[in-house]
């Protein structure tokens, strides 16, 4: 009998997928996004040293409801001027396995938007 995967775990394997071809450095990190039905998520990180750079999320903002878009867009702005502080202006975008589709391409063009170069 065939086991059948469940989404995330469908997810997983074209995150990783896409990760053999996607990697950070320290003049231009990879900008990671994580999304739960409930919050939204993104980190940017130098995968040469493993470290995450800087950070933001809608929990962290402290927003009503955090898995919508509006969420995403507020989570885009201020993790790209978090970057502009941290003296970051260039990132690799990693869709984490998501389609690149509302809540995920709503924070990447919010990050556009503030100024991050993506």
């Amino acid at each position: 009998m065939i086991k059948k995967e469940s989404k995330n775990e469908t997810r997983k394997i074209r995150h990783e997928r896409i990760r053999k071809n996607l990697s950070g450095t320290k003049e231009m990190p990879r900008l990671n996004v994580f999304r739960s039905n409930a919050q939204i998520y993104a980190q940017v990180i130098d995968d040469v040293t493993g470290t995450t750079l800087v950070s933001s999320s809608s929990r962290e903002l402290k927003l009503a409801n955090g898995g919508n878009v509006e969420a995403a867009k507020a989570v885009g702005k201020d993790i790209a001027e978090k970057c502009k502080k941290a003296k970051i202006n260039k990132v690799v975008f990693d869709r984490g396995g998501y389609l690149y589709h509302g809540r995920v391409s709503a924070l990447a063009d919010a990050a556009r938007e503030a100024g991050l170069e993506i």
